[in-house]
């Protein structure tokens, strides 16, 4: 039985599983819709001609862009797309005339290829404080360390890849604005599954997971009238991925955006409910966070490698997690975990499932 009759719908809008996908962190499962779209639209290519067909689906495109700017909070003209976030977050620092020696400052759950693009450029990276051992940022820290110094910017993953904490993005945008330093956020994690309108100056995320579009579409928006405006064009794209974004937004839309992320919540909820406790393993979230990322330490002498071995045992039972290896998120430490990230179509007997094969492991 499906948690709520919208997990229902998400079920129905989609094909059948033939695996309990527990792993909508890594990718989400298209509608039918989405893949008729995009499928659609290639045949179309095919037919026409690729810049015939495009030229036929501008409005349609239009619209997409228009609608995933507002889920952003920015403006249409601000968005451009990639092929991935990592690939929008490459294109910002390529185009950013920043200062030699520049410095960013990031939280604990800062995406380690993130890291590594920072590094390859000779920015010089600070890890802002947290409140908690959740690694939530501390904003009153945050607001009094920008009183004495200012990096040239501010780096944040609203969700990291590794942790379903929900970063405070919009009091960190207040201080830091207040500071006179841009904030730039990583939403790969969050679009689509937590309310996304922060006030940042740039924004990057992809389709594919909680938004449920197509692999190889990523988007980047920076704002016009930011602190430290940058301009990013559009390179040729993926025209049939855009479209079909642009359709898993308008259904995300029409589902309401409100009930979605309560939705989202509340599996988060019960999913760190039924697996606290479960043989030593250790739910890392907080059990309200609003998130449906949830991640669970391995029992205490497990190494990495027997991490990544539950997960391929599960996964050949036909249950689809992640072992999220340390590479993740360096920062907030050193032991892969084993993350769960259940959509709106998460069901109950799904997690026991889950439950019982993590209790009966002898590793």
């Amino acid at each position: 039985m499906y948690c709520s009759d919208l997990g229902e719908q998400f079920h129905a809008a989609r094909i059948a599983p033939t695996i309990t996908h527990l792993d909508a962190a890594a990718a989400g499962r298209s509608t039918s819709a989405v893949v008729e779209t995009i499928a659609g639209h290639l045949w179309r290519e095919s037919e026409r001609g690729a810049y015939v067909a495009a030229e036929e689906r501008e409005q349609v495109l239009a619209d997409g862009r228009r609608d995933l700017a507002a889920l952003l909070g920015h403006l249409p003209d601000e968005l451009s797309f990639r092929d991935s976030a990592r690939a929008c977050l490459r294109a910002l620092l390529t185009n950013w005339n920043l200062p030699i020696a520049s410095t960013v400052w990031v939280a604990t759950n800062e995406f380690g290829p993130n890291l590594a693009e920072f590094e390859n450029r000779g920015i010089s990276v600070r890890t802002m404080p947290s409140a908690d051992v959740y690694g939530h940022v501390d904003v009153d820290a945050l607001e009094n360390m920008l009183q004495f110094e200012q990096p040239e910017f501010i780096h944040v993953c609203q969700i990291g890849s590794a942790s379903g904490v929900v970063q405070p993005v919009q009091a960190i945008v207040q201080v830091a604005h207040h500071a006179g330093v841009p904030v730039v956020v990583d939403m790969a994690q969050a679009v689509g599954h937590v309310p996304t309108v922060t006030g940042a100056d740039i924004v990057y995320g992809t389709a594919r997971k909680w938004l449920t579009g197509p692999r190889g579409v990523g988007f980047i928006a920076v704002r016009a009238d930011g602190l430290r405006p940058v301009t990013i064009d559009s390179s040729d794209g993926f025209v049939a991925g855009r479209l079909g974004l642009g359709q898993a937004v308008a259904e995300l839309a029409e589902a309401g955006l409100p009930v979605v992320y309560d939705e989202l919540a509340k599996i988060g909820r019960i999913t760190r409910e039924r697996l606290t406790g479960i043989a030593s393993w250790e739910v890392l979230e907080p059990v309200d966070e609003p998130s449906a990322l949830v991640t669970l330490m391995p029992p205490p002498g497990w190494q990495p490698t027997d991490v990544a071995a539950a997960q391929r045992k599960l996964r050949e039972i036909g249950l689809l997690v992640t072992c999220a290896d340390s590479w993740r998120a360096p920062l907030a430490g050193e032991q892969s975990l084993l993350r769960v990230a259940g959509h709106l179509d998460l069901r109950r007997e799904d997690l026991d499932r889950l439950a019982d094969s993590i209790r009966t492991m002898g590793y």
